[in-house]
């Protein structure tokens, strides 16, 4: 079409080849009849802010940040949204007419798809691990109301400091995690919030599996596999399970909508992601 000209978002990211976002996200652009591209681009750590000018330049209407990029990004920016500011890291920028503002959509993803199975104000959680899933997690948890959020990790100084920051907001202890972990009576939900597992079916994180029933739901965010070690083991203990596409999809789709303005339909993004992630 002459003079065609899209719209332009992506990511920027070291290891960008593997990063199947721009999959589901140019599915919901295409489904929804819009014209606009999502450009998936290996950005090096020192040519950051590099392309964060060239985004200006060039027109982008925001990028999403992926590691490890997600904290030092902040720099180039001229403001954050509430949930990045707390959090203290940004996978999506978007363009407010010549600001950039950054945003952090992994918690918001989870707890869209947490709240599609259960009512999160006054839950119990037991979260697994403390980096930036966790962090991103454990601060929306926060927000929406859990009753309480107990945070297992090796480390106390990041365990302690995590629990500290979202204490306004709920009950929140540190837990250290020696041996295998034992889920205890009376959670509602069980988090595996760090990268054990990905791209490892047979891995999972270390937890006492007879102890996996003390949970209501288990949930992973780990997306590849979708089905994971930690999921089938819980599954085959009859526990309800709650896998980490959909918390992919839900941040994508909260990208989509800062950015156009446009709420994407989830079935059409987590059906294109679905096939890409399939062997």
């Amino acid at each position: 079409m002459p003079g065609f000209c899209p719209e332009l978002v992506g990511s920027m990211s070291e290891g960008a080849a593997g990063n199947p976002t721009g999959v589901m996200i140019e599915a919901a652009f295409a489904h929804h009849g819009l014209a606009w591209r999502y450009v998936n681009m290996e950005v090096a750590t020192a040519a950051l802010g590099d392309a964060v000018r060239g985004s200006r330049a060039t027109g982008f209407r925001g990028f999403n940040c992926s590691m490890p990029h997600k904290v030092a990004v902040i720099d180039h920016l001229d403001g954050l949204a509430p949930s990045a500011s707390v959090i203290g890291a940004v996978n999506c920028v978007v363009r407010d007419g010549e600001r950039l503002v950054g945003h952090n959509t992994d918690g918001e993803g989870f707890l869209r798809a947490l709240g599609e199975r259960v009512r999160v104000r006054g839950t119990r959680i037991v979260l697994l691990g403390a980096g930036g899933a966790a962090r991103a997690i454990a601060v929306e948890l926060g927000f929406a109301g859990a009753a309480e959020v107990t945070i297992v990790n090796r480390d106390e100084g990041r365990g302690t400091e995590l629990a500290e920051l979202i204490a306004a907001n709920t009950r929140a202890v540190w837990r250290p995690w020696v041996g295998d972990v034992v889920v205890p009576p009376g959670t509602d939900v069980l988090v595996n919030a760090t990268s054990v597992g990905l791209y490892a079916p047979d891995d999972r994180p270390a937890v006492d599996v007879a102890s996996l029933d003390n949970a209501g739901l288990v949930a992973d965010v780990v997306f590849n596999p979708v089905d994971t070690r930690l999921l089938r083991e819980a599954a085959a203990l009859g526990c309800a399970t709650l896998d980490g596409l959909g918390m992919l999809v839900h941040q994508g789709a909260a990208a989509v909508e800062r950015w156009a303005g446009v709420s994407p339909d989830r079935s059409v993004m987590r059906e294109a992601l679905a096939a890409a992630l399939t062997p």
